[in-house]
């Protein structure tokens, strides 16, 4: 099994900035790509930023300019910097990592969540 654990949400001012952890751990051959989704109150979860084992990176349109997606492929780590946060970013944001288990089976595993909550 792989499992995920996020960190860093919290509460933050508008404008403010967090910085998100994820770890992977587990009997991993290999992580091809990893992601942050989000999901707000309500609303159905939606893609924030990915990145592949060669660093390639998407974001979605309104995360563009504020959201940094990072990752250590020796660590099977990977972070989110939001900087320029706003309520609509308000959220539980989720890791989610696709590869290769030891046996040689594909996985698609998502964490826990951490919740970041933007308010005065």
């Amino acid at each position: 099994q792989v499992q995920l654990v996020e960190s860093g949400g919290g509460l933050v001012q508008p404008g403010g900035s967090l910085r998100l952890s994820c770890a992977a751990s587990g009997s991993i051959f290999r992580i091809n790509a990893m992601a942050w989704y989000r999901q707000a109150s309500g609303k159905e979860r939606e893609l924030v930023a990915s990145i592949t084992s060669a660093s390639r990176t998407a974001y979605a349109d309104s995360m563009k300019g504020r959201f940094t997606i990072s990752r250590d492929n020796a660590k099977n780590t990977v972070d989110l910097q939001m900087n320029s946060l706003n309520a609509e970013d308000t959220a539980v944001y989720y890791c989610n990592a696709e590869g290769i288990y030891n046996t040689g089976r594909y996985f698609n595993a998502w964490g826990q969540g951490t919740l970041v909550t933007v308010s005065s």
